[in-house]
Order: C-alpha cells, then structure tokens, then sequence
C-alpha cells in the first residue's frame, strides 16, 4: 500500500476537515506552533497548512515539499517569494472569513459609539437613575462618515454594509481607487482621516503600508472619531496611537491585531483609556472556522493530486515549471 502523503498542521483544523484530509494525507498537528517545532516537523511533511507565522527560513529544511496553504487569507506569515524560488505552489482562502471580520467591525464600532457595557455595569453598580444620563452623551452611527483603508474583500464587505444597512457616508483610500459601483467615495489618505467619524484599517500588510497610519495620519482625525484595525498590527504606529488614546485626541479605538503577537502582558497599550483589544480572533467564529479548514484542505488536496488550486497566489511557479 502506498504511504499516505503528510501534511503538517501548523494549528489544529475543524475536525470534519481534517476526517476529509485523512482520507488521502496523513495530518499531523504540531504539538506547539513555535518556530523551532515546526522546523523539526517540516522535513516529512508533502503539505502545509498554515495558521501561524512561519519562520523565514522554514523551507531550508523542507525537502519533500509540494504545497503550502494559508488557512485564511493574509499572506505575510507565509516566505512566498522562497516558496516561489523552490517551485512550491502556496494558496489562500480569500473571501473565507470576510462576513466574520465585517460583523467584527459593527461590534466593535457599536462597543465604542453605544457603550452598553457601560450602561450595564454602571446599572449594577450605582443603579438605574445614576447610569441613564449616560446615554445623553452616545453617539449613533447612522448618518456619519466611515473611512476605509483597503476595499479588498473585507474592506468592500464593511464598506457595504455601512452604506446598504446604516446609511452611512463611505470614504475609501485603496491603491485601486474603487468606488464600488458608486458606493465610496474615492479620497486620498489625508481627506480619509480628518473627514471620517470612524476609520476601518482593512489593507495588506506590504512594506508600502507597514507604519502608514502614524502620528501624522492620526492627528487629522477629530478628537470624537475612533479608529478600528483588523488588518494587521504594523500598519499602525501603535505608540502615536495609544500617546492620542491617553491625551484624548483620539475618542477611542478597537485592535485586533498588533506588532507582536500573542500581546505581552505589560504592553503600555493594555493602559489606555478607551481602548478595545482582542486576540486577532475577528476572523474566527465557528462557520468561519470550518469554512477555512474545508477551503484549506480542498485547495491541499488538489495540490497533493497535481491539479492547480483554485487560488494560486504565486502563478509564477507554473510559467517556470513549463520553462525547465
């Protein structure tokens, strides 16, 4: 009997997802995603899916490699151009978590402008007649501006339902200057962050983007206006961020994600006021959850077969193979 190719999971995957790998593959979960495990697992392995930052070098060891699949969409923890170089087909899942992150957005905004973790503790705690005027000073969203930075998939799918769902006013800065069939208003980086009540960091990380909201970008914005990031924690010049949150230049914000992750337990950020932080889990709900584990191992699977995913991020390798 032929030996069933392996394929290391960086994270564990949905259980139904990995049943269906099993019936071709043989998973195997690292035991903990740190950089020197993976190293040490990577030799055996004929697939890779990936939930965690690989270490740059992590196809040094990779001999036997025939794909890599991102279990999400962000490229930036996968070496691709070295993937590229040795041959090795990567995909990602894009679109897989867009309704996750966009849900996470609203809720986010709403924690910010609404506060009923505010009303509902001050009611615990000092009683109805202390905790209502609270709501004196709320602000609603519908009828205000939203600025999104990036309109990709998850960046559209907020710019959507801001205008569709709440009647809002969408500016958006993208390298494409995409207005969605009329629906954003196309402006630069600048009329972005002073004309916006709230702004959705929704871009790549690149080198052109890394550091690009900083102290400069976020003193435009009005000291009423919040600021939202499920993109990634370098686009965000987190020290002029948290130096506005705690001066209140800045209303309030929400984070997803940060330079370093998991987030240091002493980080200066967990001080501020006005500020909501949780564990790059925007993208992670349960159907979201599954959708990219049967993405991953459908787009593993064709790899393993032969066959060209459905969304080859780097198509360079095919115009190689054919030249060789």
């Amino acid at each position: 009997m032929t030996e069933r190719p392996v394929v290391l999971l960086t994270n564990p995957i949905h259980p139904e997802a990995e049943a269906m790998l099993a019936e071709y593959a043989r998973p195997v979960t690292a035991p903990d995603p740190s950089s020197e495990t993976l190293r040490a697992l990577i030799a055996e392995a004929e697939g890779l899916v990936v939930r965690v930052k690989l270490p740059d070098d992590i196809l040094d060891g990779a001999t036997r490699l025939r794909g890599i699949v991102r279990h999400g969409v962000g490229l930036d923890m996968i070496p691709v151009a070295a993937a590229t170089a040795r041959g090795i087909p990567v995909a990602n899942l894009p679109g897989s978590n867009t309704q996750a992150v966009a849900e996470y957005v609203f809720a986010a905004l709403f924690h910010l402008r609404r506060q009923v973790w505010r009303l509902d503790g001050g009611l615990r705690a000092a009683g109805w007649g202390a905790v209502r005027p609270i709501a004196d000073g709320l602000a609603e969203i519908g009828g205000s501006t939203l600025g999104v930075l990036g309109l990709g998939e998850i960046g559209g799918r907020v710019a959507r339902i801001a205008h569709h769902g709440f009647g809002l006013r969408v500016l958006g800065a993208s390298r494409s200057g995409a207005t969605l069939g009329g629906l954003v208003q196309a402006v630069d980086l600048e009329t972005l962050f002073a004309q916006s009540d709230a702004v959705v960091i929704a871009c790549p990380l690149t080198e052109a983007t890394r550091g690009l909201v900083d102290a400069a970008q976020i003193g435009r914005m009005r000291s009423d206006a919040v600021l939202i990031n499920v993109a990634r924690g370098p686009v965000i010049d987190a020290a002029a961020l948290a130096s506005a949150l705690r001066t209140g230049a800045l209303a309030g914000a929400a984070l997803d994600v940060f330079d370093a992750q998991p987030l240091a337990s002493d980080h200066p950020l967990l001080a501020c006021p006005n500020l909501l932080l949780t564990p790059h889990v925007a993208g992670i709900t349960q159907t979201s959850s599954r959708a990219m584990s049967v993405g991953a191992v459908e787009e593993m699977l064709r790899i393993l077969r032969g066959e060209r995913p459905r969304n080859l991020v780097n198509p360079d390798i095919l115009s190689a193979t054919r030249s060789a």
